[in-house]
């Protein structure tokens, strides 16, 4: 007996996990049906994906972007939508079974709260989400019996390698610790004294894996990693002390579990998140996505690395948020997404970014967590006090 077409949200469908997750989507049609696509701004890119996968809804979380979206497919029989409360009641459809959390950044949190919520299998590649409401985000899965499959090819490594009867959100039985990979990102072997000389091209040129240009920036300050410790912590009720980073500049082992009785199990592969991608649809079953298999023969080196936190800064203050818990690292995420959006735009050096991070840490009141509309008040504050201190450092765009 065939198994039940399952019907799947793309949220961030225009984004390298959209294309990711449509790839692999496109080589099963027998197992998946896209029944809606978001994305934000890049129109065109979404009509073509309309046309390709023809989506019961797709929806613009740009309203500004709504009359060009509805012009364009107006001959199509997708519906579309606008708007982030249209959004939200997207991903609790009953008709919905899997939502591909794919958004970046802060705007990812409220979508992935809400498919939860609602129970469905959640597929999350928004770090955010858990960085800012890591609490809130697992309390709800386990009440909502809600399944949560992280993405991100360390956390979907380290799940790769737990027992099959292991549930996100349990503390993983018979474990030491953890470790999580870093590939150094490109600045691994640069001297410090020049990474006042790093432009936006240079950070955004990863040397092993295809990025989008914040997260490439995150990779590069190392901070990307840090908010992968984050999300760790919740994902599988650790301790900061259970959770190791070493960095591989290799990028063939994506994570690593240590087990009480000293063995060590790793899940190696290419650097191609369509391998991550492809066990979270298939909820643990392997599917075909695309990726070659690794040579190790050719691919024979295999390096792992202490962390530099003098040169990285940022991945120490990860670390600390976790340790003092609270809100600290929401306003840890919300500083660094508007120092990295400044870095971007030519108005900050990129040693300014760990700089202003550090110091709206060390500023801002730590508090206990106490909702959703909570942090999203909190993130405006934050980055008002970031964008006072980036004005201040007197660089102009280019």
């Amino acid at each position: 007996m065939s198994e039940k077409i399952k019907n799947v949200v793309v949220l961030g469908a225009t984004g390298s996990i959209g294309d990711s997750t449509l790839d692999i989507i496109s080589r099963h049609p027998d197992r998946f049906n896209v029944l809606a696509l978001s994305g934000h701004s890049n129109i065109s890119k979404l009509v073509k994906l309309c046309h390709q996968f023809s989506p019961s809804y797709v929806i613009s979380t740009n309203d500004n972007c709504y009359g060009e979206l509805n012009k364009a497919l107006t001959s199509s029989p997708t519906q579309v939508l606008s708007g982030n409360d249209e959004l939200l009641k997207l991903c609790q459809l009953d008709e919905v079974d899997m939502v591909v959390a794919g958004i970046v950044g802060n705007a990812g949190m409220q979508p992935v709260l809400a498919a939860v919520e609602a129970g469905k299998d959640v597929l999350l590649a928004n770090k955010e989400a858990l960085v800012m409401a890591g609490d809130i985000v697992m309390k709800a899965a386990k009440q909502n019996n809600a399944n949560i499959i992280p993405l991100d090819s360390e956390h979907n490594a380290i799940f790769q390698c737990l027992p099959e009867s292991y549930q996100v959100g349990n503390t993983p039985q018979d474990i030491d610790k953890i470790i999580l990979t870093a590939s150094g990102g490109p600045f691994w072997n640069r001297n410090k004294n020049t990474f006042s000389e790093i432009t936006p091209a240079m950070a955004c040129a990863h040397p092993n894996w295809d990025m989008g240009r914040k997260i490439s920036v995150d990779s590069a300050t190392l901070m990307n990693k840090g908010l992968e410790v984050i999300e760790a912590h919740w994902l599988f009720n650790l301790n900061v002390d259970e959770i190791d980073v070493h960095v591989h500049p290799q990028s063939i082992v994506h994570s690593l579990v240590c087990y009480k009785d000293g063995s060590i199990l790793a899940q190696l592969g290419e650097p191609d998140m369509r391998i991550p991608i492809a066990y979270g649809l298939g909820m643990r079953s392997r599917l075909t996505s695309g990726a070659k298999l690794i040579d190790l023969l050719v691919n024979n080196e295999l390096q792992f690395l202490s962390p530099d936190y003098d040169k990285f800064p940022c991945l120490a203050l990860a670390k600390n948020a976790i340790a003092t818990g609270g809100t600290s690292m929401a306003i840890l995420n919300s500083a660094n997404e508007a120092s990295v959006a400044a870095f971007l735009d030519n108005q900050i050096p990129f040693t300014a970014i760990a700089e202003i991070n550090q110091q709206i840490m060390q500023q801002s009141k730590n508090e206990a967590v106490e909702s959703v509309d909570h942090l999203i008040e909190l993130d405006k504050e934050i980055r008002l006090q970031t964008h006072k201190i980036i004005n201040n450092y007197g660089v102009k765009s280019a």
